[in-house]
């Protein structure tokens, strides 16, 4: 169910990063039900070709251009960024939705698994934005970008790795809200707390639990709701909105209760990247 009105994106192109699962099939599926054609991207085949066919069932007539793509190889991005323009004839939109962590304790961390996500979460994001923007939104003076990170508000315990990496984007979008502002882009950035998805299935169920006591809301949020704050921002409506960050979290970013630190941290599976 859509909150927004019919056809509020009909004629436009969106291309959403990692959508082919989570918050990014959720976003790019309100999208599509809006009227917008979309581009998704992700690094395995199997659920991009299924989120693909699923959005083309969302309204007859949607144009979506799926390819795998690693966005932390610059060169395979501008590639996919190319090969979108040729499918679709142009990108109105991004969302920089791909990216990826697990919970450890930062003494366990290693140089290689901090590395790993850094390079997924934060030069990941800037190969996306630095080519679509290139290629697209400053030649042709307009453009939304809306960047996915975390809530980061009050430090990430348990994810530093991911929590330096999301912060990092936040500044890259205050500064790329005024640098790009000459050619009519608006930057913005939402900043969810722990989502319901796909993705969360790694995480060990105490975790999720703790999250929970630790917002106001007392539940976990679902991808659906973190999709109508981004389509929002993505909207004409949202033109005098750039540089912000919004948080969606059920107010764990106001609550002083946060996650409890144990005395002993137990040790998760190690990154892909990482094994």
């Amino acid at each position: 169910m859509t909150i927004f009105q019919a056809g509020l994106f009909e004629g436009q192109v969106a291309v959403v990063t990692g959508g082919g699962t989570g918050i990014g099939f959720a976003t790019a599926s309100e999208l599509v039900t809006l009227g917008a054609d979309v581009a998704i991207c992700g690094r395995r085949p199997e659920p991009l070709a299924e989120a693909a066919e699923a959005l083309r069932g969302l309204r007859e007539g949607a144009r979506v251009h799926q390819a795998p793509m690693d966005i932390r190889d610059y060169e395979a991005v501008e590639g996919w960024v190319d090969g979108t323009l040729e499918a679709l004839g142009k990108i109105d939109i991004l969302i920089n939705n791909a990216g990826g962590q697990f919970p450890t304790t930062a003494q366990h961390l290693s140089p290689r698994g901090f590395e790993a996500v850094v390079r997924n979460n934060l030069q990941g994001t800037w190969n996306v934005t630095h080519a679509v923007a290139n290629k697209a939104f400053l030649p042709q003076k307009r453009g939304r970008i809306v960047n996915v990170i975390a809530q980061i508000a009050r430090g990430f315990p348990g994810m530093v790795h991911t929590g330096a990496a999301r912060a990092g984007v936040e500044n890259m979008t205050k500064s790329l809200a005024v640098e790009w502002s000459q050619f009519g882009v608006r930057v913005n950035a939402v900043a969810p707390g722990v989502i319901r998805t796909s993705g969360t299935k790694q995480y060990p169920p105490q975790l999720l639990e703790d999250a929970k006591k630790a917002n106001l809301v007392k539940r976990l949020g679902v991808a659906e709701e973190v999709a109508h704050l981004i389509v929002y921002l993505c909207s004409a409506q949202a033109d005098f909105i750039t540089g912000q960050t919004f948080y969606i979290d059920g107010g764990a970013s106001l609550w002083g209760d946060q996650w409890p630190v144990p005395d002993e941290v137990p040790q998760y599976p190690p990154y892909p990247d990482e094994a």
